[in-house]
């Protein structure tokens, strides 16, 4: 975790604050003002609070595209119903007779709205201010889902990899966050309440403070901007695909004239979406042919013609189709596995699928939401009914949790990915899928059509840069990457470094 992290963190909360106190305001004066859309704005900002705040996000990016832009939107949106609310009741709870006497002083509505009543109503807008301050620096950390950076990112992977002080750095910074912001907020509204409402310097102080905060980390909030001589990546929420993208950097500015930018982590369908269209965000990803036709084509793969691999048959759909197209093959393989612990496995003689049939009833399969939904058709209903195969029951738990939830017992089956290294960790045994439910996933770069031709200036040989990997990594080679990346807790940047070099494939 680095001060950049953080800073993203609390640009995104300070950001959102700020657009959700002007919205707010402006609706919580509307309903006050106006009682026949009241109801209408209530309403709205109560459903708001009750979609799921990464559901949220997602709808919002489909419009807005990834990145801090969705994150900050999908924040204010959220916070609104502390602040329309507490607006709404401020108002309406000044005595009519200091409305009263307003009116007889000649001042007309909006003069005594601006002078008598909201600053009488002030303090209890403010704890409605105070309330989404604090509800966005908790929401924010769903920023890492859509490209927004921030300290969702740190927490994701402690989960994950289950580091202990990666978990405690990142709540550690949260609550830190927290407890300054709020505290400054806490004075502020304690001195409008003996203030009346007044903005005096003691309460004005405190609040320029927290704008200030703002102004400071408003660089971060323009930062992976870029320009015609950057190729665009996006981090992702895996160690191989960090990886990945880390020798992309490395690769393509050891040997041309271009740079390269890796903006926040992504998950690999918004990764995939962010690269569709003309308001794409980035130039390519690491992928897999599997994933390609599955998942992002929505192919089963019966649809592969006779004669054709998928990687073959996935490529070129994807051109017709989409704009995008594989390169070469790393050389890895990284397809679904089924595990089990290896105590489990031994107890059992379970060495391949078709052995669990016999034992399925007493087993509980685990894995991620992402491995029991219906979008792409290698998930666990077509598995299940393949292999015939009735567990005793099932749970999904988020990605980050999968390794923890079989380690501590929580479910005796899971789907692993054959390259990653934390199957090691969590001593588990990969069975056999001897019947070939799960097609080849070969990991390649998925990049868009036009990229060769934009960077032909810059960097006229950048396909044959990129595909400088191609058969050079074996699935072994993944796991060892990834074993010293989740593991052990080398970094990113030496991991893959290191194995570049171990290649020569870095002339410097």
């Amino acid at each position: 975790m680095n001060w950049t992290i953080i800073g993203e963190h609390l640009f995104i909360v300070c950001a959102a604050s700020l657009l959700s106190i002007v919205v707010g305001l402006a609706l919580g004066i509307v309903a006050y003002l106006l009682p026949f859309v009241r109801k209408f704005i209530l309403g709205v900002v109560d459903i708001l609070q009750t979609i799921p705040a990464l559901a949220l996000l997602g709808l919002i990016m489909v419009v807005a595209g990834a990145g801090k832009l969705t994150v900050v939107v999908g924040i204010t949106l959220y916070s609104l119903l502390p602040i329309v609310r507490n607006t709404w009741l401020g108002l309406s709870e000044v005595a009519p007779g200091i409305k009263e006497a307003a009116t007889g002083c000649g001042m007309s509505k909006i003069q005594a709205l601006l002078k008598v009543e909201l600053p009488l109503a002030l303090p209890t807008i403010f704890t409605g201010i105070r309330i989404a301050v604090v509800n966005a620096i908790g929401t924010a950390v769903f920023a890492a889902f859509v490209g927004g950076g921030g300290l969702g990112s740190i927490l994701n992977r402690g989960i994950r990899i289950q580091s202990l002080p990666l978990l405690l750095a990142g709540t550690g910074a949260l609550m830190l966050i927290a407890l300054l912001l709020d505290g400054a907020m806490g004075i502020v509204e304690k001195r409008l309440a003996v203030s009346h409402g007044v903005l005096n310097k003691k309460v004005l102080v405190p609040g320029l403070a927290l704008f200030g905060l703002f102004l400071v980390t408003l660089p971060l909030g323009f930062a992976g901007q870029t320009t015609a001589r950057e190729l665009v990546l996006y981090d992702g929420d895996y160690s191989e695909t960090k990886l990945m993208h880390r020798m992309v950097k490395l690769l393509v500015e050891d040997r041309t004239n271009l740079q390269v930018v890796i903006k926040d982590q992504m998950s690999q369908v918004n990764n995939f979406k962010s690269l569709l269209g003309r308001e794409h965000t980035c130039d390519l990803m690491c992928s897999y042919d599997g994933t390609l036709l599955t998942t992002f084509l929505h192919l089963d793969t019966k649809a592969v013609p006779p004669g054709l691999s998928i990687y073959d048959f996935a490529n070129r759909q994807a051109q017709e189709k989409l704009g995008l197209r594989l390169l070469k093959k790393f050389g890895f393989d990284n397809t679904y596995a089924v595990a089990v612990p290896e105590k489990l496995a031994a107890q059992y003689d379970l060495q391949k699928v078709s052995d669990l049939q016999k034992v399925a009833g007493k087993l509980v399969f685990g894995a991620e939401h992402e491995f029991f939904t219906q979008e792409g058709s290698m998930k666990f209903g077509p598995f299940t009914k393949f292999y015939g195969l009735k567990f005793k029951d099932t749970k999904a738990v988020d990605v980050s949790l999968k390794y923890a939830g079989i380690m501590n017992g929580s479910f005796d089956v899971t789907e692993v990915y054959a390259t990653d290294g934390l199957n090691r960790k969590a001593k588990l045994k990969v069975l056999r899928d001897d019947r070939k439910f799960f097609p080849d996933y070969n990991g390649a770069f998925l990049i868009r059509e036009d990229i060769f031709t934009r960077f032909a200036a810059v960097a006229p040989d950048l396909e044959q840069v990129l595909n400088l990997l191609a058969g050079q990594i074996k699935n072994e080679d993944m796991v060892e990457m990834t074993y010293q990346v989740d593991v052990q807790g080398q970094t990113v940047d030496k991991v893959a470094r290191e194995f570049l070099a171990k290649k020569g494939l870095l002339r410097l």
